[in-house]
């Protein structure tokens, strides 16, 4: 099945902000790893993803793609020169990177981003994982769904889903979403 959602940058800069205003260790790893936990259990409560970002496969478990390149484009890595002025300005004004992958707040949340789903999931993920260890974290995202990837490959909706308890008809809706 194709991936049946789509990111929202502006949507990604307010996530990152948000879990770093409310606790969580504010590296890309500990960001990464809340935002994948709330998002599978978004998924399987509310049948989406918060940002609609897809993960891939990384060594130290699993990435979302999207607010992966948001932090590498506050970190001024080179692909950045290739994406539009307004996405690298509207990043930098967000946060900003300390050393190789801390993150630095640089204003406040805007939470009209966020339905009350999305915070519930969210604040669920900050209070659990937010600051464990970055072993114990690479430990608990290196789930079924991961385990069923290649490395550095994207995480097929379906292995996520098939976590869960729910996995048929939750694949049915994300089949057919608007029937």
């Amino acid at each position: 099945m194709d991936h049946p959602f789509r990111f929202s940058i502006d949507k990604g800069i307010e996530t990152i902000l948000y879990i770093i205003q409310n606790g969580t260790q504010p590296t890309f790893h500990h960001v990464s790893k809340v935002i994948y936990f709330a998002d599978k259990l978004h998924l399987e409560k509310y049948g989406r993803f918060i940002c609609g970002d897809s993960y891939v496969a990384m060594k130290h478990g699993p990435v979302p793609s999207g607010i992966y390149d948001l932090l590498k484009i506050a970190r001024n890595d080179n692909f950045i020169f290739s994406l539009p002025a307004e996405l690298i300005e509207k990043t930098k004004k967000a946060f900003s990177i300390q050393g190789r992958y801390g993150i630095n707040k640089l204003r406040n949340t805007n939470s009209d981003f966020f339905s009350d789903s999305d915070i519930e999931c969210l604040q669920i993920s900050i209070r659990k994982y937010g600051n464990i260890s970055f072993k114990q974290l690479t430990e608990l995202s290196h789930d079924r769904a991961w385990k069923m990837s290649d490395e550095n490959d994207f995480i097929e909706i379906e292995h996520i889903v098939a976590t869960f308890g729910n996995a048929d008809g939750l694949l049915d809706h994300l089949q057919d979403q608007f029937p």
